[in-house]
């Protein structure tokens, strides 16, 4: 899940570290088994960006070689869900046999993000050239009404 909240990008100045391709081997092989050695599982989890615009917040998701039919967007309480599914050319048995090498990626791939702060009734969503761009209104503070009370 994923909060909206500013990005503050962090000054990693660490030292350098002889064993970093290593242990970068390590985690792929025991933690990502699937994915490939030497594969990035990259768009597994598709990368987004999350911006404030003042009013509303702006989400840009890259969704690069995906048909909008096969975009879905679901709200559920305060989490918005994106799916993405790409269908692969090669499952069709009258081309399976012509491919002498596959290499792009088929599957579905999802996230989820908090959005307990947008006015989920007003979400837009456009699709334009690999990137799905949502632009969320913010919700209206509501200030507590005042009132007076009437002694008895």
């Amino acid at each position: 899940m994923f909060e909206l909240r500013p990005y503050h990008r962090k000054n990693n100045s660490i030292s350098y570290n002889p064993f970093k391709e290593m242990e970068e081997f390590e985690r792929r092989f025991f933690e990502e088994p699937f994915t490939g050695f030497f594969e990035s599982g990259d768009i597994a989890e598709f990368k987004t960006d999350i911006s404030d615009e003042g009013d509303h917040y702006l989400l840009e998701a890259d969704l690069p070689g995906f048909d909008k039919k096969d975009i879905h967007l679901d709200i559920s309480g305060d989490v918005l869900t994106i799916n993405a599914e790409r269908h692969s050319e090669h499952e069709d048995k009258d081309k399976k046999d012509k491919y002498v090498r596959l290499e792009r990626s088929y599957g579905q791939y999802s996230r989820q993000f908090d959005i307990s702060s947008v006015d989920a009734e007003k979400i837009k969503a456009k699709y334009e050239n690999g990137v799905l761009r949502l632009a969320m209104p913010k919700k209206q503070a509501v200030l507590p009404e005042s009132r007076r009370l009437d002694i008895e």
